[in-house]
């Protein structure tokens, strides 16, 4: 389809600035064909379609293709084969077209597969006093003039998203300990079981039974 644009500029090199069709050809990169039918016609766009839609080569080799891409995207990434090695392939079963027609069908078949593997996730819910979760974290504290890091143990209850944090000077088990004993002293209970992130100072699991907090 030629543009408004394009047309434009023909009619203005010819007919303003006196330019000849070769001349309007070579500079706008068109054929010859166009150039005489603008000229020829008082239409402000065109458009060509095919009466007839080529069958294109390809057509009978689309299903082993798809196979094809099927084993390699199966691949690790690193074994996978390069499109022009897929290209070889096809040709070796006896395909006798290009490979630029393999090459947008096979970037077209990988947009496919791309919108059929959206994304997905698992949502995580929680029942009141079903879980908690403890982590420790690293701040900067002024305590009497004196700049120090100090550990802040977090407890978070995994359905409300209640957070209690308390300092302390180091990370022990005994730290954990006090941290629990406080937290679910501060929530008014405790759930039946807790989430850590791969912490040395519990060495088991805890595993509570009293009244739950939300």
């Amino acid at each position: 389809m030629l543009v408004v644009e394009t047309i434009a500029k023909i009619r203005r090199a010819h007919f303003v600035q006196g330019k000849g069709i070769k001349a309007i050809c070579r500079e706008l990169n068109v054929s010859r064909k166009v150039v005489r039918k603008v000229l020829r016609s008082d239409e402000t766009a065109f458009e060509y379609a095919h009466s007839v839609q080529p069958m294109p080569k390809l057509g009978a080799f689309k299903p082993e293709l798809d196979r094809i891409l099927a084993i390699n995207d199966a691949r690790p990434v690193r074994e996978r084969l390069t499109l022009i090695r897929i290209f070889e392939e096809l040709r070796g079963l006896g395909y006798e077209g290009g490979y630029d027609a393999v090459r947008r069908y096979a970037r077209g078949w990988q947009g496919e597969q791309a919108s059929l593997s959206a994304a997905a996730f698992v949502p995580l819910s929680f029942d009141p006093g079903e879980a908690y979760q403890f982590d420790w974290s690293h701040e900067i504290a002024l305590i009497n003039g004196t700049t120090m890091t100090v550990k802040v143990a977090h407890v978070r209850l995994r359905h409300s998203r209640m957070l209690f944090v308390r300092a302390y000077p180091r990370e022990s088990q005994e730290m954990v300990f006090d941290a629990h004993d406080r937290a679910f002293a501060f929530f008014k209970g405790a759930c039946t079981r807790g989430t850590f992130d791969n912490m040395k100072t519990v060495s088991m699991p805890l595993e509570i039974s009293p009244e739950a907090p939300k």
